[in-house]
């Protein structure tokens, strides 16, 4: 068996040993987008609506869908929302990713329709300490800023 393969499918099965598990319903499948992307520049999202729900994008039964798993654009559509946000008070926001956790089933997974979440840790200027940010990058959703931030607006 290839090496990278069998590396894949114990992170896969490893991912997220220690924490609750992460189902379809709670992470949403597919395309469940009411609303068409904008974009402000060629690197951020425009993001308008904010989101009254305290758990999207902190906890991962409850990840930011961003999309973009199947054809090679997940990791670009990561950072283009990321470089959407700003701090609570329009901050420049600073963000690296901490790594993949969580996985899940969905029908845009890229093997045996297994995803795995993207962990991101946000910061800013004066920040006490930084964010996790959970992103689903295999799924489609509606594209918010989680409670406490702010976003980019248009020139």
């Amino acid at each position: 068996m290839n090496k990278t393969l069998l590396a894949i499918g114990l992170m896969i099965a490893t991912g997220c040993a220690s924490s609750k598990s992460i189902t379809s319903a709670s992470t949403g499948q597919g395309d469940t987008r009411t609303k068409q992307v904008e974009y402000l520049n060629d690197d951020s999202y425009l993001l308008v609506d904010i989101s009254d729900d305290p758990t999207y994008g902190y906890d991962k039964a409850n990840p930011i869908k961003v999309g973009g798993a199947k054809d090679r654009s997940g990791p670009d559509n990561e950072r283009t929302f990321l470089n959407g946000l700003l701090g609570p008070n329009g901050e420049e926001v600073n963000y690296y990713r901490a790594g993949s956790c969580c996985h899940f089933k969905t029908p845009n997974g890229l093997m045996n329709n297994t995803g795995l979440l993207d962990l991101y840790r946000v910061s800013w200027s004066g920040a006490s300490d930084t964010l996790d940010i959970y992103i689903n990058m295999y799924d489609k959703g509606d594209l918010k800023v989680p409670v406490g931030l702010t976003a980019r607006k248009k020139d």
